[in-house]
């Protein structure tokens, strides 16, 4: 099993920036993590991938976030974080971490979610 813990959600108004982070962990975390990412959910909405980083480094955005969103990742601690700058209203959701998958597809491991609120 791999367990995937999200944190640094938030209330922030217009243009301002959040960075957050997942963890993930397990006996068998480097097995389903070559993939790791970044979905989110408005409210009534579905959930749409943010962002994705693969082991070696490889990145895939959603087009609303290119230029203001970059995806991290720390291999040693099993680790990615989402650094949102010059943040909209329409980024607000819960966003969800996502292990296992590709570029474009979602694994089959999630994190319960961090809420981002944009507002002013």
């Amino acid at each position: 099993q791999v367990q995937l813990v999200e944190s640094g959600g938030g209330l922030v108004q217009p243009g301002g920036s959040l960075r957050l982070s997942c963890t993930a962990s397990g006996n068998i975390v480097s097995r389903y993590t070559n993939t790791m990412g970044w979905y989110r959910q408005a409210p009534g909405e579905q959930r749409d991938m943010v962002a994705k980083i693969t082991r070696d480094g490889r990145v895939n955005y959603r087009d609303s976030v290119k230029g203001r969103f970059t995806i991290s990742r720390d291999n040693a601690k099993h680790t990615i974080s989402l650094q949102m700058n010059n943040l909209r209203p329409e980024d607000t959701g819960v966003y969800y971490c996502n292990g296992g998958g590709g570029l474009g597809v979602a694994g089959n491991y999630w994190g319960k979610g961090t809420l981002v609120t944009v507002s002013s």
